[in-house]
C-alpha cells in the first residue's frame, strides 16, 4: 500500500484549494483527494446561481469578520495572513480575473462557476495531485503518526490527513467517536414561509427593507424579496444566519417586523402623510405610489390601511392615517416555516472551535489531522464569505502541511 504525504478527504473548494497550495509550496509531496461523490466541486457549480460567488470585496480583516455569525473571534488571526485580496491575487495569477457587483459580491469575469472548476482541475493535473471519486470514507484511524484511512472501495495511508468534508453528518460521528466534540447541526441560510393576503400577490417585489424578529434581539436591514412562498433577500437571509440556533428551537414559527422605509418612524411617516393630505389631497390614494414604493407593494399597503380604492387624500381620517403609517413602517407577519436552498445548503454546526488550531487549522486532539471549510463550526451570512472561510483554511493548513513534511524529509 502506497503511502501519501497528504491525503484529503473532501473534493469541495476547501479540500481542492488546499492540494494546490501544499504542492506549490511542496513538489515533491504525494497528494491524494478522495472524494465519496461521481463528480467533483459540485457545491461550486452550483453556488451563485452557477456563477460562483468566490468572495466579498471587504478587505478590512476586522470588518469582515463580522459577516461571520460562528467563527468572527477565531477568524481574526487567519484573515491577517489571507483574505480577500490575497483570494483575488491567487486566482488572477492563475488567468482568472474577478468582478465585483455593486453589492460587494465576487464572481469570475465570465459569470460561469466552470471556470473556477476547470482552473482546479487544470492546476492539480498540472501539479500530479491524484483525486478519486466513489470513494466513500468508512472510517480512519491514526498509528505510529501514520493514518489508516479505508474507504468503501480501498484502504490508503497518509503522514497527514485532511477532513474537508462539509455538513457530513457521518463525519461528524466519526470525529465525536474520536474525541472530539461536535456542535449539532442546524440549517443557517434559509427564506421566511409566510402565507399572508398582504403579500399573496407581489412575488418579485424587491425593496429595501429593516426585518426585526419580535421577541428576540435580531435585526437586519438590506434588499428584500417577496417571493410566492414568502419573504427572501439579504435582509432575510443575514437573520436566518444569525438567528440559526434560535429560530431552530421555535421551530420556525415566530412573527417579523418590517419597516419598509429604513431609518423612519411610524411618527416620522405619519407626519409625511399629513403634508400629503394637503399637498395632493384631490388625488386618490392608491392611484400613485408614495415614497419610491412600487405600484403593487403601495396599493398592497394601502389596502392592509383600510382605505378603500376610490379614497382621495383629502378624505383620510386619523386611524387610516395611523394604519397606513404603521403598515409603512411597522407591519408584523407570522412565518410558519422555512425554505432552505438544497443546492448551496449552509448549517451551522460542526467540530467545535475550541478543539483547533487556527494558525494552522490543525486538531488539537489528534496531531497531523487537519480541518478547512464547513466541517467546522463556522458559517457566514451570504454574499461569498463561506467561500472566502474555505479558501483561508485550505491556504493556512497547506502552509502547516507542506512545511512540516519538508522538515520530516
Amino acid at each position: 500500500m502506497d503511502l501519501y504525504d497528504i491525503i484529503i478527504v473532501g473534493g469541495g473548494a476547501a479540500g481542492f484549494f488546499t492540494a494546490i497550495n501544499a504542492a506549490e509550496t511542496n513538489s515533491s509531496l504525494k497528494i491524494l483527494i478522495l472524494e465519496r461523490g461521481k463528480e467533483v466541486l459540485t457545491k461550486v457549480r452550483v453556488s451563485g446561481g452557477g456563477r460562483c460567488n468566490v468572495t466579498h470585496a471587504e478587505f478590512i480583516p476586522s470588518e469582515l469578520v463580522k459577516r461571520y455569525p460562528r467563527g468572527e473571534k477565531e477568524l481574526r488571526g487567519p484573515f491577517h495572513k489571507f483574505m480577500t485580496g490575497d483570494t483575488i491575487s491567487w486566482f488572477e495569477d492563475r488567468g482568472i480575473k474577478l468582478k465585483t457587483e455593486e453589492d460587494g459580491r465576487m464572481f469570475p469575469i465570465t459569470d460561469s462557476s466552470k471556470t473556477i472548476i476547470d482552473c482546479f482541475k487544470r492546476e492539480c493535473k498540472k501539479l500530479n495531485i491524484e483525486v478519486k471519486t466513489g470513494e466513500s470514507l468508512k472510517d480512519f484511524s491514526s498509528e505510529n503518526s501514520i493514518w489508516q484511512i479505508n474507504t468503501t472501495n480501498c484502504s490508503f495511508k497518509a503522514s497527514k490527513l485532511m477532513l474537508a468534508t462539509g455538513s457530513n453528518l457521518k463525519i461528524w460521528n466519526l470525529l465525536e467517536k474520536m474525541g472530539h466534540s461536535i456542535v449539532p447541526a442546524v440549517p443557517s441560510l434559509f427564506t421566511f414561509n409566510i402565507q399572508d393576503t398582504r403579500i399573496k400577490d407581489l412575488a418579485g417585489i424587491a425593496l429595501d427593507a429593516e426585518v426585526k424578529i419580535l421577541n428576540e434581539k435580531l435585526e437586519s436591514s438590506g434588499p428584500l424579496l417577496i417571493t410566492h412562498w414568502g419573504m427572501s433577500g439579504p435582509a432575510i437571509l443575514k437573520l436566518s444566519a444569525w438567528g440559526a440556533r434560535e429560530l431552530n428551537q421555535l421551530n420556525y414559527n415566530f412573527k417579523i417586523q418590517v419597516n419598509c422605509l429604513p431609518g423612519n418612524t411610524s411618527e416620522d411617516i405619519i407626519t409625511e402623510l399629513k403634508q400629503l393630505k394637503f399637498s395632493i389631497s384631490k388625488q386618490q390614494v392608491a392611484t400613485r405610489p408614495q415614497f419610491e414604493l412600487p405600484k403593487r407593494l403601495w396599493q398592497s399597503i394601502v389596502a392592509a390601511s383600510k382605505i378603500k380604492q376610490e379614497t382621495k387624500w383629502a378624505d383620510l381620517n386619523k386611524d387610516q392615517l395611523q394604519n397606513l403609517s404603521e403598515q409603512l413602517t411597522s407591519a408584523v407577519y407570522k412565518v410558519n416555516g422555512k425554505s432552505t436552498f438544497k443546492e448551496e445548503f449552509v448549517t451551522a454546526g460542526g467540530i467545535s472551535l475550541k478543539e483547533v488550531n487556527f494558525k494552522t487549522f490543525e486538531s488539537k486532539i489528534h496531531k497531523n489531522l487537519y480541518f478547512a471549510g464547513e466541517i467546522l463550526n463556522i458559517d457566514a451570512i451570504t454574499g461569498g464569505f463561506n467561500f472566502q472561510n474555505a479558501w483561508t483554511g485550505g491556504f493556512l493548513a497547506a502552509k502547516a502541511m507542506s512545511l512540516t513534511s519538508i522538515s520530516q524529509n
